[in-house]
């Protein structure tokens, strides 16, 4: 017991400070950037005295350990501040993309998840078959694929013949017609399906190989002769135990990849024009819009700490053995 929460403890420490780290150099790297918010600024009435103004008034006059100070208190109190082009406060201006784009991921994952275990279980169950060749493959044919190029082939080959909406969250003459809730639903559904399907048909291919792995340890275990030798099927022996058993890394998994889908919704989001996070941080480079960009990196960084700190008491919860 005391080990457990010994390891427990060591995780969590070492996801603050990981934290700690990754907000400092959330700081750094926009410092780095050449330019800033005013050295962006085209217009006839944006003078040089209206730039030194606007970089007072937006404390970049300051020296950086100033700035850096300020930033730590900011963000101790969740203020990530105010954006540059539409001066509403960064939390606020993220809340509802992350709404957005947190649905057509859970979707995704869970479409490769279901794909990369169905295949998975296919190719260990048919070792060195044609069917496994094929299987593992295709899996890693589509995990190469260019994510973008995805997407595009995806608007070109199956919007069209589906019927599937290629760009926004939802069709803009709907809310005039007071549709109501389930037709609202399915309209949002119909929009974050080809998203949804990018991301499933490049992730399915890391679930396959896994699931693939896990599972041929498993199968050469005795308790699979065991099962074999008490007359079970074959679908017996592998949900009941040859499966089950393959969960742990499959899990761990799980939670691992979902903090950087998260983060790598950019390029997706961006060829959909999806209003979620992705398209946020795309939109924010080009306006260099630092405050969005620095609570944008930051959510996404704390997720993926996150994530990585439940995969490791999953993963001790699952087998006890890592303490030891």
């Amino acid at each position: 017991m005391r080990a457990g929460w010994s390891y427990v403890g060591r995780r969590a420490l070492f996801a603050l400070i990981t934290i700690f780290v990754a907000i400092s150099l959330n700081f750094v790297l926009f410092r780095l950037a050449p330019g800033d918010r005013t050295s962006a600024l085209r217009c006839q009435g944006c003078t040089e005295e209206f730039k030194q103004n606007l970089r007072k008034e937006y404390g970049l006059d300051k020296s950086i350990p100033a700035q850096y100070v300020i930033y730590l208190k900011q963000t101790a109190t969740g203020d990530f501040g105010r954006s540059f082009v539409t001066e509403q406060p960064v939390i606020d201006e993220l809340w509802e993309p992350i709404k957005n784009t947190v649905p057509m991921i859970l979707l995704g994952t869970v479409l490769a998840i279901t794909l990369g275990v169905a295949t998975g279980v296919l190719a260990a169950w048919r070792r060195g078959t044609l069917s496994d060749k094929g299987v593992v493959w295709g899996g890693l044919l589509f995990y190469s694929l260019p994510t973008q190029w995805l997407a595009l082939m995806l608007i070109l080959y199956l919007a069209g013949p589906l019927g599937l909406p290629t760009s926004d969250i939802a069709d803009p003459y709907l809310a005039y017609n007071n549709p109501g809730a389930w037709n609202e639903f399915v309209d949002r559904l119909k929009h974050m399906i080809l998203p949804a399907a990018t991301i499933g048909l490049v992730l399915f291919g890391e679930y396959t190989l896994i699931v693939r792995s896990s599972m041929l340890e498993a199968l050469g275990e005795d308790y699979i002769l065991t099962a074999r030798a008490k007359g079970l099927s074959n679908w017996e022996i592998v949900r009941k135990h040859a499966l089950r058993n393959s969960m742990l890394p499959i899990v761990t998994l799980i939670f691992l990849s979902l903090g950087f889908i998260l983060g790598g919704a950019i390029l997706i989001e961006t060829v959909f024009n999806y209003p979620g996070i992705g398209l946020q941080i795309y939109e924010s480079v080009g306006n260099r819009d630092y405050p969005m960009l620095q609570g944008a990196f930051l959510l996404l960084t704390l997720i993926v700490i996150i994530m990585n700190f439940i995969a490791d008491l999953l993963y001790f919860k699952l087998d006890p053995r890592v303490t030891e």
